[in-house]
């Protein structure tokens, strides 16, 4: 039996999105039918630990139907233990999903950690979710002050880079890295078309793709108290009421999933649903 395709969605900027995109991706692969274990590793918020929490208790309580994430044996207690317990839990956890999902999607914290490191290095796919602005930019690529030309890359793109490397040597293969410009607002013209020359320029130096991420759309918080995502709602689950803004927000769900290559997901009879 095949090993499961690990996806990590990483990036060192707290505030980036990367929850929200780990739950939707993770939605979205168990309405596809997959198995999916979901690890999170951000122990101090635990945001997506606590939206599959809310998700059982919603759907118990409302008699309702809705996928989940099969069982996992990572829990919280990892920020309780010293490092390299915390390492041991995570490497016994991550073998055990390995080998019983489909897919094995971690959450990773928003800093440097050992385990996140690792995490990075078991990828088949990272995802780095960045705003849409100089701050996050600042997290891949270093610009100069006058000119705004880019000079180098910086502190998150060298770990990924190491961890490419490593797992390039180790076992002949290539991690895909996809960044997603994530919550687009309108912005400036002049600001926008700058930023999106230097992401484009890094993306050639340090070999990234560049995808379409999630707008800031009230829909994806509201959501969130009740374990919810747009791929879940149906006649039967509908806990707020519908609007133009949901069908916006299947259509990006979809084009998040098809840049992150993940054909045949995100394309079920729930996200379609009117």
């Amino acid at each position: 039996m095949s090993q499961a395709s690990v996806i990590v969605v990483g990036n060192e900027k707290g505030g980036a999105g990367k929850s929200t995109i780990a739950i939707h991706t993770a939605t979205a692969l168990l309405h596809g039918e997959a198995k999916v274990v979901v690890l999170d590793l951000d122990v101090r918020q635990q945001s997506t630990a606590h939206f599959f929490s809310n998700r059982a208790a919603w759907l118990a309580a409302n008699n309702a139907v809705a996928p989940m994430p099969m069982p996992s044996t990572l829990s919280a207690d990892i920020a309780k233990v010293s490092e390299d317990e915390a390492m041991a839990r995570f490497q016994e956890a991550f073998a055990k999903a390995r080998d019983e999902a489909d897919f094995v999607l971690i959450d990773t914290p928003g800093s440097d950690t050992a385990i996140s490191r690792a995490a990075h290095g078991l990828a088949d796919l990272i995802v780095t979710p960045m705003n849409d602005s100089f701050v996050d930019f600042d997290m891949l690529g270093v610009v100069d002050p006058v000119t705004l030309e880019l000079k180098r890359h910086s502190l998150y793109s060298e770990t990924v880079w190491n961890s490419r490397k490593a797992r390039a040597i180790a076992e002949r293969k290539q991690i895909d890295w996809v960044v997603l410009r994530n919550r687009l607002a309108p912005t400036e013209a002049r600001n926008r078309k700058r930023l999106d020359e230097r992401v484009e320029a890094l993306s050639r130096k340090v070999g990234f793709r560049i995808g379409p991420g999630l707008r800031d759309r009230v829909i994806y918080r509201e959501l969130f108290p009740f374990g919810l995502t747009v791929a879940d709602l149906s006649p039967a689950i509908r806990p707020v009421a519908m609007s133009l803004q949901h069908v916006a927000a299947r259509q990006e769900l979809r084009a998040l999933m098809g840049a992150l290559g993940l054909t045949g997901f995100g394309d079920g009879e729930q996200i379609a649903a009117e």
